[in-house]
């Protein structure tokens, strides 16, 4: 009775101190509108709002530092559920469901193409995910009363390899996420404050290093408990400002269809216009120059040094200014050093141009179900059936790979009982789904809001929007007068999927405090979900491989220290490669999610609900799995396939693209760890 009385009177604490949280935010949003209404420059809002939020997270960080081996790896297993699932929420939020999942559906419309899956797939595959983790995992591991997920492994099958295999294999899909949490980290902080895109990684990456480095998964379950409540009004406040502005009703979930009708309307008025003709035919011919250099790459590459050569001897002939020369000698630079780097580049501005020359900018119908027409011409009933398929094919991904991610199911290992982790999985989808069914109304009101506004208007009069996105990075924003017509067509308009959320308030004329909220909220998405990733792959490395195979002797309290100097050192290496910009956000975690489904869910499942599982099923399930999901990603990448001098056309099966891979490698996975098991059943 006694536990219980305190249980309870800790749980009215933590409710009185997140209502006093929520009042006082609301409080200081209110000042800060004010503020800016009172003609405080919006060069100071920025970076008031990335430090001030920063600085509570570091504060809740340094509040909850802890060296106790129970504290840092399982929040002392006394985490409520309700405050389980908000944590929960917003690790899984991420920086591709705040940041790029509106994104996706703005270019891809509802169920994207047969090469781009995309649109509601993700919203479904992530939401359907914690249905799996509820009735598959979360209850069982947290049974065992374990820390990572390597330990189960190591305690159902017993033996080195099987949390080896696990280990590896954490730390691979957590790093692919991270590198995806840090290039959204910089590109927040980098908009925010002005300052380079690479020291904005670094701005941001102390505010991830104060709250994990320090108090472990205690310190994060309660950051990202604030990390929540800081994205959910990010999300909300523009969905529904948009909603109100152009319907009369801030319930956007509720009366977007009425702007998706509009929009189907608007596409068959662009689809028939002869300027949007102009711009595809601009870029047939585009299409077909880089064909032409392709098939004589040595040649090409020659010509184009020497002709950017001639152009900067004739503007230094003509004594012209010298920013024309500057640009000329940039111009000369950028051109590839190789035949394999200009192989590569010129296929990819060939592949982009093909596409853009497709009505709509290579845009598909919004609401259209699926690509193709499955009455249609042959040609048109095998798109279909393609789009179709990876459609499926990517929410099989994302729902078996939920069940897998190690982070995730890290989270459940902190609840008081078996029931509570069970019941912090409905409070999560609760939460998730407060954000998700605004999504693809966003995308829409988004839409709807680039084809009244900015297709039709003047290339002189361009808002100063566009410009200050394409200083933080060329590759989300594009605009530029292709048919010569000085009027904005939608054809003449690339936005990337990662800019379409940040840019919302911008696009939508809101006050520059709606910009600063919701750069706050995607930075609070990027953090929540990199303090759990860097913690997952520090522990996997110190926990699972250090101290079993290295040095056996390691005390709990050694084992947190290293720990942390272990999540510093991953950090740092992740923010050197998300500074490359290997890919975008939504990408780069789709690919974790079939590393995670393949390489962990088969060995898993079948370890809970069948004795007969054994350790060489398990160890050859994995390898199996995850040898196949890499291979198949690896062989069809532009890059390897051009440094292999390999054609590129990526040589798919059964039409299925590589972010998609762990179709084969969960199937795979499950088939070996079966049969090795029954081969094996005696000998275990």
């Amino acid at each position: 009775m006694g536990d219980n009385r305190d249980y309870a009177a800790y749980k009215q604490r933590l409710a009185r101190i997140l209502t006093l949280y929520v009042v006082g935010l609301c409080v200081v949003l209110g000042l800060m509108a004010w503020a800016e209404r009172n003609g405080l420059s919006r060069h100071w809002l920025g970076p008031i709002f990335l430090f001030s939020t920063v600085m509570i997270y570091a504060a809740i960080g340094i509040y909850g530092r802890t060296t106790d081996p129970e504290e840092y790896y399982v929040a002392g297993r006394r985490i409520p559920p309700m405050y389980n699932g908000m944590a929960a929420a917003a690790d899984w939020m991420s920086a591709a469901s705040f940041i790029s999942l509106a994104g996706g559906l703005y270019l891809q419309g509802f169920s994207g193409s047969a090469t781009h899956p995309g649109g509601l797939a993700y919203v479904l595959g992530w939401t359907g995910g914690f249905c799996l983790v509820a009735l598959l995992v979360a209850p069982y591991l947290r049974q065992l009363g374990l820390y990572t997920v390597p330990d189960y492994f190591a305690a159902r099958y017993g033996g080195r390899w099987p949390r080896l295999i696990a280990a590896f294999s954490a730390m691979l899909c957590s790093f692919t996420y991270v590198v995806a949490q840090i290039y959204g980290i910089g590109l927040i902080a980098s908009r925010l404050t002005g300052v380079q895109f690479e020291i904005g990684i670094l701005l941001g990456l102390g505010g991830v290093l104060l709250c994990s480095f320090l108090g472990g998964m205690r310190a994060i379950t309660w950051t990202q408990v604030a990390q929540y409540v800081i994205l959910l009004l990010a999300f909300l406040i523009p969905v529904s400002w948009l909603a109100y502005k152009q319907l009369g009703n801030p319930l956007a979930p509720l009366v977007y269809g009425k702007q998706l009708q509009k929009i189907t309307e608007i596409e068959k008025t662009l689809m028939d216009s002869p300027a949007e003709k102009q711009v595809q035919a601009e870029y047939k011919r585009r299409a077909a120059e880089y064909q032409a250099r392709l098939s004589d790459i040595e040649g090409s590459l020659q010509r184009e040094r020497a002709a950017a050569q001639q152009r900067i001897r004739q503007l230094k002939a003509q004594n012209a200014d010298s920013a024309h020369i500057v640009a000329a000698n940039r111009e000369l630079a950028a051109l590839p050093r190789t035949e394999t780097g200009a192989r590569e580049l010129w296929t990819r501005a060939m592949h982009e141009s093909h596409e853009r020359a497709k009505p709509l900018g290579g845009l598909l119908p919004h609401g259209q179900a699926f690509a193709g027409d499955p009455d249609g011409t042959p040609e048109q009933q095998e798109l279909f059936d393609l789009s179709r398929r990876n459609y499926l094919a990517l929410i099989f991904c994302l729902m078996v790979g939920t069940a897998g991610l190690p982070h995730l199911l890290t989270r459940f290992y902190t609840t008081p009982t078996v029931a509570e982790a069970r019941s912090s999985v409905g409070w999560a989808l609760f939460f998730i789904a407060l954000l998700y069914l605004s999504v693809p109304a966003l995308a829409v009101l988004v839409k709807y809001e680039v084809m009244q506004s900015l297709v039709g208007s003047s290339f002189d009069a361009l808002p100063s929007w566009i410009l200050q996105w394409g200083k933080v990075d060329a590759s989300l924003i594009s605009v530029s007068d292709v048919n010569g017509d000085g009027i904005v067509q939608f054809g003449e308009i690339r936005l990337g999927a990662d800019i379409i959320m940040l840019a919302t308030p911008e696009i939508g004329g809101m006050p520059y405090v709606v910009s600063g909220l919701v750069a706050a909220g995607g930075l609070a998405a990027a953090l929540s979900t990199a303090d759990g990733l860097l913690l997952t792959i520090s522990n996997a490395m110190v926990r699972d491989v250090y101290s079993q195979e290295i040095s056996h002797h390691v005390t709990p309290e050694q084992r947190v220290i290293l720990s942390k100097f272990a999540l510093l050192a991953v950090a740092l290496v992740a923010a050197m490669v998300a500074s490359l910009k290997p890919a975008d956000i939504l990408p780069l975690v789709s690919a974790s999610f079939s590393l995670a489904a393949s390489a962990f869910v088969p060995a898993m499942v079948l370890g809970i609900f069948w004795k007969g599982a054994t350790r060489a099923g398990a160890v050859a399930g994995m390898l199996s799995g995850l040898g196949i999901t890499i291979y198949y990603m690896l062989v069809n990448s532009p890059t390897i396939r051009a440094f292999l001098k390999l054609s590129p056309d990526p040589q798919l099966w059964f039409g299925i693209v590589p972010l998609s891979a762990g179709v084969f490698g969960v199937a795979a996975g499950f088939a070996v760890a079966f049969i090795v098991s029954l081969l094996t059943l005696r000998a275990d």
